[in-house]
């Protein structure tokens, strides 16, 4: 099993909510999506909260306190049915409002734009499975685990 962590950036700005979103590219999966901002794979011997904070300054060049860090749910999914295990993730989505400075492109060998959007405009198309996370959040629906794909 892959296990993945998401980063879901929230602002307010004004009286309205936003929410920091990259535009993949060149990546090879689901390129021209919108997507989580930091995202990635929790390495060997590392918690997820300790990958998200490192996702958020490879991805992001912002310092993220894992305190800031809150659990939203997790995602248990195939993406591909009978396939391998590579099919196979367990991905940890965490919400973050406090960071150290404003985030930057890092990676423009993997993401085309970094974008705020309000919550109640976003882009199309995004990754599905990020945007079921995304819209369950804000209808109120999360639970601490989903499952997708079975």
């Amino acid at each position: 099993m892959v296990p993945a962590v998401y980063v879901l950036f929230l602002r307010e700005y004004g009286d309205r909510e936003q929410v920091l979103l990259q535009l993949r590219e060149g990546t090879g999966y689901l390129d021209g999506y919108w997507a989580h901002a930091a995202a990635g794979h929790v390495e060997r011997g590392e918690s997820v909260f300790d990958a998200a904070v490192r996702e958020c300054a490879e991805e992001l060049g912002i310092a993220v306190d894992p305190g800031d860090l809150v659990a939203l749910t997790t995602l248990h999914r195939q993406q591909r049915p009978g396939l391998s295990y590579k099919d196979h993730r367990a991905d940890f989505f965490v919400e973050c409002r406090h960071w150290s400075s404003e985030p930057r492109l890092m990676e423009p060998e993997k993401a085309a734009a970094l974008q705020w959007f309000d919550v109640e405009d976003l882009p199309t198309p995004m990754v599905p499975h990020e945007a079921f996370v995304l819209e369950g959040l804000l209808e109120g629906r999360l639970a601490p685990i989903h499952s997708i794909g079975f």
